[in-house]
């Protein structure tokens, strides 16, 4: 098998209050929520996983849900500022009526590198853009009573860097990752990798003068890239460590492995496995559905049920 970096894998951001969150990503846009578990180095915050039927990667955006009165995080240079999701062509019209219906914050639809979309903000100040991709998506949706196929989200289109000089950042994604340029208008530069179909974008925008971003609530923490398996993921590591570039052992999370490491742009990346998948602690029919604990808290369950909000 090829060492290849297979686009997009999870995009991980910080929220507010846990049931608004679980409602505008369930219920407003109709993601399936595919896995209810806490954060792993921090047991006292809820990790909320969103995806497609089966967690599938390219599809998966996951919350820390950090409560009510954090701080609001500001959009800068050195962090992820816009999450972009494909949908069905001819969908915007739905789209737009159903964020009038919700009171969700958005523009009316646009056009960049040939592709309609429209961007929101979720309720916490998230960016977000549904698109209608150029490219095909055959991926399968999630449906819901009031979102069917012919509308209903895909998975990842892109994400969006905000940087301050994109070359370092852009050396990672080609010499590294494999990415390639494919397109550029004004100071936003489009990279996309061929090994996968979807979620294969990344667009990076130069802002020489941007100050640097805050990440709090409301904001991108990491993006994680995809690979297939462990030794990929090993192979990866080699790579980074070679450039120079601080890098974490491989860590379990349970649903997959991962390592992490900061690109020079300054944006926190993760390289994660599609093993062992979200179905290792509990059915497909049941995903989302019960509070998993990873096993170094299991005995800890009583207690930090109780410090967590309860979600209807």
């Amino acid at each position: 098998m090829e060492n290849k970096i297979l686009g997009l894998h999870h995009i991980t951001a910080i929220a507010g209050d846990a049931e608004r969150n679980f409602n505008f990503y369930s219920n407003v846009l109709g993601l399936r929520f595919i896995k209810k578990t806490v954060n792993f180095d921090d047991p006292g915050t809820y990790h909320f996983y969103f995806g497609d039927e089966i967690g599938s990667a390219g599809t998966i955006l996951t919350f820390f849900p950090w409560g009510e009165g954090i701080q609001q995080g500001r959009k800068g240079s050195g962090m992820a500022t816009e999450i972009g999701y494909s949908v069905p062509k001819g969908s915007l019209e739905f789209w737009v009526k159903r964020l009038d219906k919700y009171n969700v914050i958005y523009n009316k639809p646009s056009e960049k590198f040939g592709e309609r979309y429209v961007s929101f903000l979720d309720p916490d100040g998230l960016k977000l853009e549904l698109i209608e991709s150029k490219t095909e998506d055959n991926r399968k949706s999630w449906e819901t009573d009031e979102i069917k196929t012919e509308n209903a989200v895909k998975g990842f289109h892109n994400i969006t860097l905000t940087l301050k000089e994109i070359k370092p950042t852009a050396s990672i994604l080609t010499n590294v990752f494999g990415y390639e340029l494919i397109d550029q208008n004004v100071n936003r530069y489009r990279y996309a990798t061929t090994a996968v179909e979807n979620a294969a974008i990344v667009d990076l925008v130069e802002l020489p003068e941007e100050k640097k971003g805050h990440i709090a609530n409301g904001s991108v923490h990491h993006v994680a890239f995809r690979v297939k398996n462990d030794a990929i993921l090993m192979y990866f590591r080699e790579k980074i460590e070679a450039l120079g570039l601080g890098i974490t052992p491989q860590i379990d999370r349970q649903y997959f492995h991962s390592l992490y490491f900061r690109e020079p742009g300054g944006v926190l990346f993760e390289i994660a496995t599609d093993n062992p998948g979200f179905t290792v602690d509990e059915t497909l029919e049941n995903l989302g559905k019960d509070l998993k604990l990873p096993p170094q808290y299991e005995s800890r369950r009583e207690e930090i049920e109780k410090h967590l909000a309860k979600i209807n």
